[in-house]
């Protein structure tokens, strides 16, 4: 048959069809945003200090354990706030880091993000939910669609009087992938040290994980025998 005929022949007719898949699972990862920062009279004192809570903070999450699945170090920046006036003259150094968490135990989420947010001038953003990118989810959901267009195309040729004969082509339409992230939580940390240290001063946040949407859309052609009509 000549492939560069769209739709078939009388002879040899084609069906053409679309299979979808639509899951909601439980989310696999929950991700935070830390943003430590500091500010001094100088650039020293702002450097120091923001080392100083920098190394607070990965000390913090790295006592989780296996509980983060990964820790990074994103953008530092430094910059100096002018005063007021035409000269150049620098009235304090400001100073932040970024740090990007991955949780895989929500069971210490809750407690996590409460102590990073007791942190000085600590800001949590977060949670963001989500699958892997090689979660078997979205294969789960392929191989879904791939049936819904197999289902689909046979119902098609039945209603014909007609049965499919061969697969012409199937195409990943690339819609497969999650829901749109929440709108994050934003905890920010006190802007002095309490005078209260450690992890029972404030009550873990009760976080619920929310589950995940991840779809899949395919197209497929199919000959089938020639229709009793």
């Amino acid at each position: 048959m000549d492939r560069h005929v769209p739709y078939g022949t009388p002879d040899t007719p084609r069906v053409a069809v679309l299979g979808e898949a639509t899951l909601e699972v439980d989310p696999e990862i929950a991700r935070l945003s830390v943003t430590v920062s500091a500010r001094g009279a100088d650039r020293r004192a702002a450097l120091d200090d923001l080392t100083r809570r920098n190394q607070r903070a990965l000390d913090l999450v790295k006592s989780y354990g296996e509980a983060i699945e990964k820790l990074e170090t994103g953008a530092f920046a430094i910059n100096p706030e002018l005063a007021r006036g035409r000269q150049e003259r620098v009235r304090a150094y400001h100073g932040r880091v970024h740090l990007a968490v991955t949780v895989t135990d929500f069971t210490a989420l809750g407690e996590l993000t409460t102590r990073l947010a007791e942190l000085e001038l600590t800001r949590v953003d977060g949670p963001w939910w989500g699958l892997r990118p090689d979660s078997p989810v979205h294969g789960r959901a392929r191989q879904q669609a791939v049936r819904e267009a197999v289902q689909r195309a046979r119902e098609y040729a039945g209603a014909l009087g007609a049965r499919l004969v061969a697969l012409v082509e199937l195409a990943d339409l690339g819609a497969d992938g999650e829901a749109g992230p929440p709108m994050p939580v934003a905890v920010a940390g006190p802007r002095h040290r309490s005078a209260r240290s450690g992890a029972g001063d404030a009550a873990a946040l009760d976080l619920e994980p929310e589950r995940q949407t991840v779809y899949a859309h395919v197209t497929a052609r199919f000959t089938i025998t020639r229709p009793e009509l």
